[in-house]
């Protein structure tokens, strides 16, 4: 059930409606059965692993928390984790590490002829999957008390509006707003609609109405360099549009519920640096990485080779959590070695003051920003590319074919797609200078409808671009 559908906006009403009227128990209840039917509309075959993810993470929780043995805490804990990353595994990348090891093994002479078990990848299982982990994590290092209400914590791994695509929230966060009676204030209501038809905008407008052209480059058997740069830059907005846009529906729908998710995009494009970057981009997931990975694995507290090397484990993995497939893994790859880089330079060089002059010191800040950005760009060609042929050849021909002469072959985005980058930008720079993203709620009421009625209309326009699932949909 995809948001920017009818079929969504229908389910929406239908659940919004009598939410209301219930009491918090009723709620609870409610939202549940419709989590469970929004899961079930992709596909409910599926729902089973939620419930067995559900199931056994519940239940582990309460069995640490009722023994302090060591041993048996271990054991509970080891049961967890090897459900719920065995269901994730065998759902997500027993195909590919498979076909990995019949590449290798042909690489040497022999003749593989290993089992091929074609599975179709649940939809958010990667999602639910953390998300459950964190749970337990937290159980187990007593930084959290379980809850004894079995609905209650379904309710928390199963919450529809960030069930799909995030963002990957926090028992900390989630679970005492589970919990406890909710309300909702014209605040609230304001915040998420907004939140809600500014996803729309971005996804419908502008990530759907690139996307052809997108597709049109990394599907060409020989495009020119300046396809190349086109369909990268474009991506390089489409996946942020794409996601970001779930996330703000996400966030805006749970508003109207009474819930707060936390923020999973701050201006990522904004960043002059990768570390900066990944605090700005896909929040939830770096948060996760550097406190249930990076930071167990010893993070920066034993000298600089180890820190090296936590950072690159965890960039491979964040990597190989996006998808099944190498490329997923070289961008990982590459994301470590461009904060490794990133370290070793700003841990060796003192820091310069900044210059006196404030128009410099913007400039300064644009030449960082646009530097940065093409390094970032280059990681998505990594990302989008569909096998290791074409990365070679499109930074071949980048590197040693780039020519103006040859032009752009592939048709541009619709012009509603081009006014809502435009629109888009302005818009974030107002957000950046103003260091709140409800800059727009200062605005006087004739200025804030004229922006209303302009992403409205944009909208509108925009649904004339051929509609696709959200990108993160397939991890």
């Amino acid at each position: 059930m995809n948001f920017a559908s009818l079929e969504f906006a229908i389910f929406m009403i239908v659940v919004f409606l009598p939410y209301w009227v219930m009491n918090h128990r009723q709620q609870n209840y409610f939202l549940l059965v419709a989590s469970y039917v929004f899961y079930a509309a992709w596909d409910w075959r599926f729902l089973s692993l939620i419930l067995i993810s559900t199931v056994i993470n519940y239940w582990v929780g309460i069995a640490l928390q009722t023994t302090q043995d060591v041993k048996k805490r271990r054991f509970y804990f080891i049961i967890a984790l090897t459900t719920s990353l065995g269901i994730l595994a065998v759902f997500k990348y027993f195909g590919f590490f498979v076909d990995s090891m019949g590449v290798l093994l042909e690489l040497f002479g022999f003749n593989a002829n290993l089992p091929i078990l074609s599975i179709v990848l649940p939809v958010g299982i990667s999602f639910y999957t953390f998300q459950t982990l964190s749970y337990t994590i937290d159980v187990y290092k007593k930084e959290i008390e379980p809850t004894r209400h079995f609905f209650d914590f379904a309710l928390y791994v199963s919450f529809f509006p960030q069930l799909v695509a995030g963002p990957i929230e926090r028992a900390k966060n989630l679970l005492p707003q589970v919990l406890s009676p909710r309300s909702l204030t014209y605040d609230q209501f304001s915040r998420g609609t907004f939140l809600i038809l500014f996803g729309l905008f971005k996804k419908v407008v502008i990530a759907d109405g690139i996307a052809g052209t997108v597709n049109a480059v990394y599907g060409m058997p020989d495009p020119t360099a300046l396809d190349i740069t086109l369909g990268t830059y474009l991506f390089a907005l489409q996946i942020y549009c794409d996601f970001s846009a779930y996330s703000d529906i996400a966030r805006g729908i749970a508003k109207l519920l009474g819930f707060e998710l936390m923020t999973n995009f701050n201006l990522p494009y904004f960043s002059v640096n990768p570390r900066e970057f990944w605090q700005r981009w896909h929040i939830s997931l770096s948060t996760w990485l550097r406190d249930y990975l990076y930071i167990p694995l010893g993070g920066n507290r034993h000298g600089e080779r180890r820190t090296q090397r936590n950072l690159m484990i965890t960039m491979l993995l964040g990597g190989l959590w996006h998808g099944a497939a190498w490329n997923f893994v070289l961008w990982g790859f590459y994301q470590g070695a461009i904060l490794s880089i990133h370290r070793i330079f700003t841990g060796r060089q003192a820091k310069k003051p900044l210059s006196s002059s404030r128009v410099l010191s913007f400039f300064i800040y644009l030449l960082k920003v646009a530097i940065f950005f093409q390094i970032i760009c280059y990681g998505w060609l990594l990302f989008r590319a569909t096998s290791f042929e074409q990365i070679a050849d499109f930074t071949t021909t980048l590197l040693f074919n780039f020519s103006f002469a040859q032009g752009v072959s592939v048709s541009l985005p619709s012009i509603s797609a081009l006014l809502g980058i435009l629109l888009l930008l302005v818009l974030e720079i107002f957000q950046y200078v103003s260091r709140t993203p409800h800059f727009y709620r200062k605005w006087a009421m004739p200025l804030r409808g004229l922006l209303y009625a302009s992403l409205l209309f944009l909208l509108v326009a925009g649904t004339n671009n051929a509609p696709s699932d959200f990108i993160y949909f397939a991890f």
